[in-house]
């Protein structure tokens, strides 16, 4: 990867929470703190242009974390930072090295159709089904990325009703406004027993990245995945996106990406506790 992708890469890290979390600048990290209660928690991040970071910088960035009660997660791309492997770990946290993955430019993946009797949709914020898809993509991602990996487990549509949720009007609201700004698309694949699987690209300029895409654990192996992030890709592209990529959760998963055309250039690194 270039010099020059990899700043790009960072700038668009760097500008995806800014609309939704406020920055705290703790050392060389900037800490994004959700605002309001609704949705996943952010991250901490190195700061555009940070180096020589320690442990002890690693440390102040988990004190605060917890005396803020959100999770003690970071974030990074290990070419951007080299060397911050070595103090996360010192400092007390697991890193997953995961495949960072770039279509190359002009690659437009054909369209893939999953198993019969599933058909992938996008989330429409006008329809009057957008808050129950909201609320089960959310169930499905508390169950597909519980379970890691590409292999069939036991958790299906049961398990997803059992922990399907109301989506607060403040939280719907954000999402339908960042769907029709362009900011998200969101894909779900849905059989006779409701959503199985769920994707979403994030965008910001001619930047587009492929992230959460999930499957139920007993709905797996039968491309749903790939059917969801081509047809992601292809919207996003669509768009007028100029640069799509995406961080596999592993080298099992990278395989699957590839087959759409996505190639690894770097690792993204992502860390938490070691004792979580």
């Amino acid at each position: 990867m270039t010099e020059a992708m990899l700043t790009t890469l960072e700038t668009f890290y760097d500008a995806v929470p800014r609309d939704r979390a406020r920055v705290e600048r703790i050392g060389p990290f900037d800490l994004f703190v959700r605002t309001g209660s609704d949705g996943h928690p952010f991250y901490a991040r190195p700061a555009l242009g940070a180096t020589g970071v320690t442990a002890d910088d690693v440390a102040a960035v988990r004190a605060r974390q917890r005396e803020l009660g959100i999770p003690q997660a970071f974030e990074w791309v290990d070419e951007t930072t080299p060397g911050l492997i070595g103090p996360a770990e010192a400092a007390g946290l697991a890193v997953q090295r995961a495949p960072l993955m770039v279509l190359p430019t002009g690659v437009v993946p054909e369209p893939t159709e999953p198993t019969a009797g599933v058909t992938v949709r996008l989330l429409d914020p006008d329809s009057p089904d957008f808050a129950a898809d909201l609320a089960a993509t959310h169930a499905v991602g508390n169950l597909a990325f519980a379970a890691h990996g590409t292999a069939v487990g036991g958790a299906g549509p049961a398990e997803r009703d059992a922990v399907t949720a109301p989506v607060s009007a403040a939280q719907l609201a954000v999402e339908a406004e960042l769907i029709r700004s362009g900011r998200h698309v969101r894909a779900v694949a849905v059989g006779p027993d409701g959503v199985v699987a769920i994707g979403m690209a994030q965008r910001v300029g001619a930047v587009a990245e492929i992230a959460g895409v999930g499957t139920l654990p007993s709905a797996r192996r039968r491309g749903l995945a790939l059917a969801l992030t081509n047809r992601l890709v292809r919207e996003s592209l669509s768009a007028g996106t100029g640069l799509v990529f995406l961080a596999a959760d592993s080298d099992d998963v990278a395989r699957i990406y590839g087959r759409i055309g996505f190639r690894r250039t770097a690792t993204a690194c992502i860390a938490e506790p070691a004792d979580a």
